[in-house]
Parts: structure tokens; C-alpha cells; sequence
């Protein structure tokens, strides 16, 4: 059974351990873009969202113990209103009432078995109560007024790519958009709040605090203390103690504040982990040297982690879902734009390669 899955631009790779290793299996979906994978610890079953270009969107499923995969209707948008235009205020071409990628999946709450988020570009959340069967758009944040305000960022329309759930209520869920802000549901989504206290630097100044032009690349909230949630922004590295409803920024974080990934421990509410690059006009890593940069007093100092990471000529960028934590805090999976795997297995302190010949990696996963 395999221990971590490997979403990449030419298949769904599963990676096992084995003796004091990994061994690389056979892809899945050969040559088909995988954009997003999810292993349910609740009952065993895997998803896998893939993008086939001209022939749309897709989504698989893989019961527990079973070999084949299923495909099941991806999450699709309701008609749009006759005579309604949506206009990305940035761009100024439309944002379109169709599916252009399944951005994230993630399992709802315990207490629901059988039930799944997904988040899509052209930004709107999806819901499931049957495994994946059946969707509904989820229309209260979709037909939120300020939506209108939401524009494209690392793709050309709004993207939803982080859905963390909070494991004390089924009806607390917390969503990062690109860019369309952070925003927060206490009533299973029949309402929605913006998070504030984030900034973004890529706007005029009298624009760089409002909340629903965010730009979060990924929300991480830790599982034994869901009030503590980190985000790597656009803009720099944000946290909150309130459940996501406000945040306050991180500074002085060495060698970068910008990046695309963040891992937050799930038992330690003080430990989190980053992927910094250059910045947004030069996405590699600082100096060449890849590292992780790690913090275990809530953000006040960092460290920069590369033993076993290329220290020299590399040039890697790590994707938003290209970082992952197991659910013991322990061992990491970190992957890049050009191919490349590892994983530790003492929470960053030290990496070894899996692999340097994988297509390009937008996702990894520890089976949960």
C-alpha cells in the first residue's frame, strides 16, 4: 500500500517503504496532468483530480483494497444566469461558469463519512455527500457580492486550493482563494466571513489591505489546535490564533518570505514548515541552495533546513501542494517544478532523494 501519492504532470505516482527506503511505483493515469489527490483515512478510498486539456476535467476514484479506478462526474457549475457577464477586474476577460481544474480535495469531517470538499478554478467550492458521486456548488460563497472583486492569479481566473476543516465542529471550514482573500464558514457554508489582517504588496497601497484581494497560496491549520492556522501568502507568511478570522504577519524570516508551500505540525501548534524562493520575479530558490525553513516557537525565529538538499545550482520551485506533513508530525515530502522528490523522516533535519526523474510535481500526499 502506498505510503505517500505523487501528483505530477504525466501521471499519479505511489511511493512505498521499503527496508531504510522508497520505491517508486508504476504511474497511474500515464501522461494526464494529476492536479490534486486525496487518501480518506476514513475509509480507505483515493481521488485523484486530472486535467485533460481539451478533454476537460476528470475525476477518479479508487475504493480501499481495489485495484481499478472508477471515474466519477467531476464537479461542474450550474448555468450561468442568462445575461450575466463575470469580468475579472484584472485581466478584463471573462471568468467562465465551467470547471478548468480540480484545485483541491480534502476529506470533510469525521462525523460525515462519505463526504468531500473540492475547491476548482474559476474558484468556487464543491461539495459531496456520496464519495464523490454527486456535487453541489456551494452557492453562498460563489454568489458572494465581492466575488466580483476576485481576480486571477498564479492561473487566469480565481482559484479556491485550500479547504482545512476544523476537526472540533463539521460545520467550521476555512477556504484560501487566488485571489479572492481567505474566508470562513461557521454554518456549513450557508454564510461566509473575509478574513483580514493580510496584506498585499502586489497592489496600489490603498488597495493592499482589503480582504477579498488576497492573494493566501496555501492555508495550513494544525489538527490538535485548529485555532492556529499559517499561510504563505503573495506577500509574505501570515498566521492566526483565531481559527483564520484575522491574521497577523511573520517578518525577518531568513533566507525569503516568499513561496508557495507551507506544512503546519499537526500536534504542535508552533511548529511549521516553508518552501522560500527568490521572489515572485525570480521563482528559485535563494543563492541556488534549497532549503526548508522550519519554526518551533510560533513564527518568533527560523531556521534553514538542507542537509541532503541540493546546496548549490539548483533551481526547483515548489508548488503550494508540494509540501506535506504526516499525520505524526514526523516525516515530510517535499517535491518540485522540475521533477524531483524527497522526504524526511525526522521533520526536516535531513532529506534524502526519492527521486530526480519524475515529470514535473504539483502535489504530494501521505496516505493519512
Amino acid at each position: 500500500m502506498a505510503d505517500l501519492l505523487v501528483g505530477t504532470r504525466k501521471g499519479l505516482f505511489e511511493i512505498e517503504r521499503q527496508g531504510g527506503g522508497y520505491r517508486l511505483g508504476a504511474p497511474s493515469f500515464l501522461a494526464v496532468p494529476v492536479t490534486a489527490v486525496l487518501h480518506d483515512g476514513r475509509d480507505g478510498t483515493t481521488y485523484a483530480g486530472l486535467d485533460h486539456g481539451h478533454y476537460g476535467v476528470k475525476l477518479q476514484r479508487r475504493d480501499a483494497g481495489a485495484g481499478e479506478w472508477e471515474e466519477l462526474a467531476a464537479p461542474a457549475y450550474p448555468p450561468q444566469p442568462e445575461g450575466t457577464v463575470d469580468v475579472d477586474p484584472n485581466r478584463r476577460d471573462e471568468v467562465p461558469w465551467t470547471t478548468q481544474m480540480i484545485w483541491s480535495l480534502e476529506a470533510a469531517h469525521p462525523h460525515r463519512p462519505g463526504a468531500l470538499w473540492a475547491g476548482t478554478i474559476p474558484g468556487g467550492l464543491f461539495r459531496s455527500s456520496d464519495r464523490g458521486t454527486t456535487w453541489e456548488l456551494v452557492r453562498a460563497l460563489w454568489d458572494e457580492p465581492s466575488r466580483a472583486q476576485w481576480m486571477g492569479g498564479g492561473f487566469d481566473h480565481p482559484g479556491l486550493h485550500s479547504v482545512c476543516v476544523d476537526p472540533r465542529s463539521a460545520e467550521v471550514v476555512l477556504v484560501g482563494i487566488s485571489c479572492g482573500g481567505t474566508w470562513r464558514t461557521e454554518d456549513d457554508g450557508a454564510s461566509w466571513t473575509v478574513s483580514t489582517g493580510m496584506r498585499a504588496g502586489f497592489m496600489p497601497p490603498d488597495q493592499a489591505e482589503n480582504p477579498v484581494v488576497q492573494d493566501p497560496h496555501r492555508l495550513a491549520r494544525c489538527a490538535s489546535a485548529p485555532d492556529v492556522v499559517w499561510c504563505q501568502h503573495h506577500s509574505g507568511v501570515f498566521r492566526s490564533t483565531d481559527g483564520g478570522a484575522t491574521f497577523s504577519e511573520i517578518t525577518d524570516i531568513e533566507p525569503s518570505t516568499f513561496g508557495f508551500g507551507v506544512a503546519a505540525h499537526p500536534h504542535d501548534p508552533d511548529t511549521a514548515w516553508l518552501a522560500p524562493a527568490i521572489a515572485d520575479e525570480a521563482r528559485v530558490p535563494v543563492d541556488g541552495r534549497l532549503v526548508v525553513t522550519r519554526t518551533r516557537d510560533g513564527g518568533e525565529s527560523w531556521e534553514a533546513l538542507g542537509r541532503g538538499l541540493p546546496d548549490r545550482d539548483a533551481y526547483h520551485l515548489v508548488y503550494r501542494h508540494a509540501l506535506d506533513v504526516d499525520a505524526n508530525g514526523e516525516r515530510l515530502a517535499l517535491a518540485s517544478t522540475t521533477g524531483s522528490l524527497w522526504v524526511s523522516e525526522d521533520a526536516g533535519e535531513s532529506w534524502a532523494r526519492v527521486s530526480a526523474d519524475l515529470p514535473p510535481i504539483a502535489c504530494v500526499r501521505w496516505r493519512s
